[in-house]
């Protein structure tokens, strides 16, 4: 037999090259399959972190393990309902486990569905924010109850006696926490408790007095967009007492309000059981991608300056954040993601 380019020495060299690296492509190849022919379907929730994310892990799924992947609609009550009772969806990347607490807890124990990861690895944040300039001009305002006191610094521009509380939108859960919360502290002489009629509305607001550099003490919640783009100081409410916020929130409770921190939600990637076992790559994915509430809030506000949907934004952060998703996958999925870009 003849050999060219070196002959005997290349042909052996070429024989141990392939001996060595076709099981690592093997092995690659293993660690980038899907594993299931089923769909895999992604809750897209109605808020824009949990839509973002359904994006994200949609393109990473489809492009770089080759899953066939569908996005459907999705709320934390009936989503888990579904997931639950039909194994469908099949993931829901940012799922609120405490509003539904017992049914979750019941299926995780009957073996229908599991927790396959930390979505918001620091937890949800929620509770009274004043721009970090306010605070550095009134060092002594760390907490609600020093906030309280202080009602000159937030004047209510209609009733300048009295500081002004932006509340949160009407017919939101938080609305019965934050109102009970007033009455808790005793703030109507001092305070006006201001409803700014929408999330919207909310949000112009607090953009408004940032733009401005102008004080204002308002109720919000993370991750967004708003505490992404803003420098926003989280006012320490104390204690977390679930019986006290229970009631608080509870139109039937006949106690009357008390004082209590608001409680951080725990935000996981919550799955089908069937995914763990078809499609072990994909589950051990998910284990991986918990990001925290300024990372989140971060990406957020790509979508917000840029009035971008949750695909859109999902794309930015693939483009711009790579250091942080091919951390999640195997090298040659994140090569047929970027491909994909």
């Amino acid at each position: 037999m003849i050999l060219k380019s070196g002959g005997i020495a290349a042909a052996i060299a070429l024989a141990f090259l392939s001996a060595i690296s076709v099981p690592a492509i093997a092995q690659d190849s293993a660690e980038a399959a899907c594993g299931t022919d089923r769909t895999i379907d992604i809750a897209e929730m109605t808020w824009p972190s949990a839509a973002a994310l359904a994006h994200i892990h949609a393109r990473i799924l489809e492009a770089g393990f080759g899953c066939d992947v569908a996005i459907v609609t999705g709320d934390t009550v009936p989503t888990t309902s579904s997931m639950v009772t039909r194994g469908s969806p099949a993931v829901a990347p940012e799922l609120w486990t405490s509003t539904v607490q017992d049914q979750w807890d019941a299926a995780l124990a009957d073996g229908s569905v599991t927790k396959l990861g930390e979505a918001i690895t620091d937890g949800t944040i929620e509770g009274w924010f004043i721009p970090r300039y306010t605070q550095e001009a009134h060092p002594e305002i760390v907490s609600a109850e020093t906030a309280i006191a202080n009602p000159g610094v937030f004047p209510d521009p209609e009733d300048t006696s009295k500081g002004r509380l932006y509340s949160c939108p009407p017919g939101w859960g938080c609305e019965l926490a934050t109102t009970a919360l007033f009455d808790a502290y005793d703030m109507s002489e001092n305070w006006t408790l201001f409803s700014p009629g929408s999330g919207g509305a909310l949000d112009a607001s607090i953009a408004r007095a940032f733009t401005r550099e102008e004080p204002i003490l308002f109720y919000y919640w993370g991750p967004t967009a708003i505490l992404g783009k803003f420098d926003a100081v989280a006012l320490d409410m104390g204690e977390t007492k679930p019986e006290v916020y229970a009631c608080n929130t509870d139109p039937d409770c006949t106690e009357p309000a008390g004082v209590t921190a608001y409680p951080s939600s725990p935000a996981i990637v919550g799955a089908a059981a069937w995914l763990s076992e078809e499609a072990p790559n994909v589950a051990d994915y998910f284990t991986k991608v918990g990001l925290t509430n300024a990372e989140i809030s971060e990406l957020l506000v790509y979508g917000d300056e840029n009035q971008a949907d949750a695909a859109a934004t999902a794309e930015n952060f693939l483009k711009t954040k790579e250091d942080v998703w091919t951390g999640w996958v195997p090298a040659e999925v994140a090569e047929k993601v970027r491909a994909s870009l």
